[in-house]
Formats: C-alpha cells, structure tokens, sequence
C-alpha cells in the first residue's frame, strides 16, 4: 500500500485554532437542565441506594409523579409487587453495579397504578476512584409498540390456525382418497406432498410468533392453561376424545400463550398417533408444576427417546402420512427450557406414550389470573 505524502490531510488543524476550545463552546452552549427538557424519555437519577435524586418532564409525562412527589421515593416504587417481591429491582441494580449497565423490557407502574410496557437501562455512574456514586435510569415507553406488534401478532397466530385446521382435515381425505387408489397414484402423492407443505408452513408460522413476540410472563392456573390447550387443538373433538383426570389449580408464573401452545402441541402428537382417548392431568410435585398427556399411540421407539425433541427428528416409526417436520417437540422443549423447567418422555412401543412438562410453582401469595 502507497500513501501519498504531498495532498493536504483531511483532518488538518487550521493555524492557531485549538480544538479544545470548540469543545469548551459546545459545552458551555447546552443549558444545565438539559436533560430535564426532554420528554421523549423518563431520565431518572438514583443515588447509590436506588433512592431518587432527579426527575426530568419526560419521567414525569411518562410515570405520573411531579418532581416533588417522587425525589427522596425508592425507585422499586415504578414496578409491580411481583416483582419487588422477587426483589427484581435489586437486582438490576447490583448487575448495573456490576457491568456498568442493565438493559431490560417489561411491565411498570405509573402513579395511577396503570402499567405500560417500558425499555429500561440502567447505567452506574462512579467516582475517580470507581466506587459507584449513583446510577442513571432512562425508560422508554413502548404500550403502543407493544400493543400494535400483540395485534399483529394475534391476527398472524389465529390465520396460521385457521389454515392449519382445515388443510389438516383435508390431508385426512386425501388418506381416505389413498385407500382407494393405488399407493403410487402420482396425482395424489403430489397432493399430499402439497397439504404437507402447507401444514408445515402453517406449524412454522404459529412457532415463529410465539417466538417472536415479546412475551409478558403472568400468574396464571395450570389446569386452565392445559385446558385452554386443549380447546385449541380438540374444539369439537374434545368431549369424545379428551378424559381430563386430577386437574389441580397449581399456580405458575410464565408465558401463558407460550406454554399452551407448547401443551397443545403434545396435544397435538397425541391426536395424531393415536385412535384412543387422550388422558391429561394437571398436579403438583416436589419439582413444580406439572401437566401430564398420556394416549395409547403407536408409541415412540426407544432409541429415540433420547433425541425426539430435535428440531427435524420424527423418529423411524413416522411414516409420510403422518404429516409434521418434527418442529413440535421441538419448540416444546424451547419454551420449557425458557421457563426453567423439565420435559421428560416414556413410552413403550403398541402401548402408547407419556409426555410430562413441569415447570417451578409461583409463589402462594400472588392472586390467580385466568389463562383464557
């Protein structure tokens, strides 16, 4: 590489200006309460305690408290009793202490009570000597955001239902039609191949919005999410199909559209491998909270019981009318391992197959919300 020594530098320094000073004149033309004029975002300033020492006009438009309500107030006053019982907010600040700053997106409280999605970060301000001296909270609020994306969200997931039931009803005829035909009709096979196709894109497209969306994690009752699951997979189906056995209102804390899902797509495998009733129960253990599908299927072999929640792994006993990519399992694995939980498979092959999901139990004192 050649560098050419006779064209003026770009970034030369004309004769007699000092740097420095332009900068001295930036500073000095930004006013000291700068950062009280903007309302775009809550600025908030914590001493060392988390105790509130400034407050600017877009952290009161945004949380509701005037400058004299909130200075000298412990900031875990703007979020849930949840989460100060987890004690979330010491929390935040000891990793903001800890690596300089904290990011985090969810659920506050204004002066009024109401709550709006917010994006938080927290960054620590410290002395020459390193010992923090406070910290600098700047929230973002996101309700419209949030509410805008959950929409489309909920009208991607009910068209990815809505597809999936009917195109699944007609992979069945095209099975019924296979009866009658000769197994290697061309037509058919395409057909098939085809319904395939879109039952996997269908099944893809209702993973990839769970995926997606920001999930706000609520009490709920376990017995009325697995019943909620059960709704979706076996609307009409259900009474003939479905034998609900102990079904225990056991509190959790999670991902409620994350979790049903994750059920119904065991539901679903059930349905799918098996002409028998379906059992599902919903009890508590020593571990947590558990939900328990048990059908009377062909059953999963048992060198595959080991990886049949791969993404992609079907297991040698699935055949190409069964439909599917092996994405469920999968994506239930996915969401139990994002609650903390466990997954566990047994089944014995012409007699059926136990799918067992537990995830922690919430704590007692938080008031049930229904799972819908």
């Amino acid at each position: 590489m050649t560098t050419a020594t006779n064209e003026p530098s770009l970034s030369s320094t004309p004769s007699g200006h000092d740097p420095a000073h332009a900068l001295t004149s930036i500073r000095r033309s930004i006013p000291q309460d700068w950062d009280e004029q903007v309302d775009l975002f809550a600025i908030v300033k914590l001493d060392s305690g988390g105790f509130v020492r400034g407050w600017n006009l877009g952290a009161e438009r945004i949380k509701g408290y005037h400058e004299d309500e909130i200075l000298g107030s412990h900031f875990s006053r703007f979020y849930r009793e949840e989460d100060r019982r987890r004690a979330k907010p010491d929390l935040l600040l000891a990793a903001a202490q800890r690596d300089g700053h904290v990011e985090d997106t969810g659920w506050r409280v204004r002066s009024d009570g109401s709550e709006f999605w917010a994006r938080v970060t927290i960054s620590a301000i410290r002395s020459d000597q390193g010992q923090v001296r406070g910290f600098v909270k700047i929230v973002r609020d996101l309700t419209a955001e949030k509410r805008a994306a959950d929409e489309r969200s909920a009208l991607q997931r009910t068209f990815a239902h809505d597809l999936l039931s009917p195109v699944t009803a007609l992979r069945g005829y095209l099975d019924l039609i296979g009866e009658e035909l000769p197994p290697d009709h061309r037509l058919l096979r395409l057909a098939g191949e085809a319904s395939d196709h879109i039952i996997a894109m269908a099944q893809s497209l209702m993973t990839d919005v769970d995926t997606a969306t920001q999930r706000g994690r609520r009490r709920a009752s376990l017995d009325l999410i697995a019943r909620g699951a059960v709704s979706l997979v076996l609307p009409g189906d259900a009474p003939g199909r479905v034998v609900f056995g102990q079904m225990d209102a056991v509190p959790v804390w999670g991902d409620v559209l994350g979790l049903r899902r994750a059920i119904a797509n065991v539901l679903e495998n059930a349905a799918k491998y098996s002409d028998d009733l379906i059992e599902i129960d919903a009890f508590e253990t020593d571990e947590g909270a558990a939900v328990r599908v048990r059908d009377r299927g062909r059953g999963i072999h048992a060198d595959d019981l080991a990886s049949i929640t791969d993404e992609g792994n079907r297991g040698r006993l699935a055949d190409a009318g069964d439909g599917g990519h092996g994405i469920g399992l999968a994506s239930v694995r996915r969401v139990v391992s994002e609650h903390g939980g466990t997954l566990r498979i047994t089944s014995t092959l012409g007699e059926g197959t136990s799918v067992t999901i537990t995830i922690p139990r919430a704590d007692d004192d938080i008031d049930a919300e229904p799972a819908g």
